[in-house]
């Protein structure tokens, strides 16, 4: 997942919105860090969950990270309350399906759906997982991603 991170990461640019989406475990955050290290931000990159949002700036010329955790926000009002710097940084939404698209600078974003093999039960500790295959679906939405394939 870290792999993919940085290939994605490699083609974003400052006003990209990126929305992830996926099960506990998929490697939504394991994403995230590989972007950021191909956008050359300072990290570490770990889950937002308790702040919400966390800013990694730009090591060198490029646009800084906003890594977002949207799981505990009710609606794009809440999102408004972040101040989040959607045209001069690189937004990476974990849990942000139907709710932070709205937001893009640009009038497009890019969704990245994780799917990870089932039938872990409820015990399922992703720490204690090992590496498993993951299905990754990537789709563009509107002119930044017309006609890439």
């Amino acid at each position: 997942m870290e792999a993919l991170g940085r290939e994605l990461g490699a083609r974003l640019r400052a006003g990209d919105l990126v929305v992830l989406t996926g099960p506990l475990g998929a490697g939504k955050t394991t994403l995230t860090r590989g972007i950021g290290e191909a956008l050359n931000v300072r990290g570490p990159i770990t889950s937002p969950t308790f702040v919400l949002a966390r800013t990694h700036p730009a090591l060198g010329g490029g646009p800084d990270l906003v890594h977002v955790d949207a799981y505990r926000l009710g609606n794009a009002t809440e999102l408004d309350d972040l101040d989040i710097d959607y045209e001069n940084s690189v937004v990476v939404a974990e849990w942000g399906h139907g709710l932070i698209e709205s937001e893009s600078a640009t009038g497009s974003w890019l969704e990245v759906v994780i799917a990870r093999p089932e039938g872990a039960g409820d015990e399922f500790d992703p720490s204690d997982a090992p590496e498993e295959p993951r299905t990754v679906t990537i789709t563009g939405y509107g002119p930044r991603w017309e006609g890439e394939g």
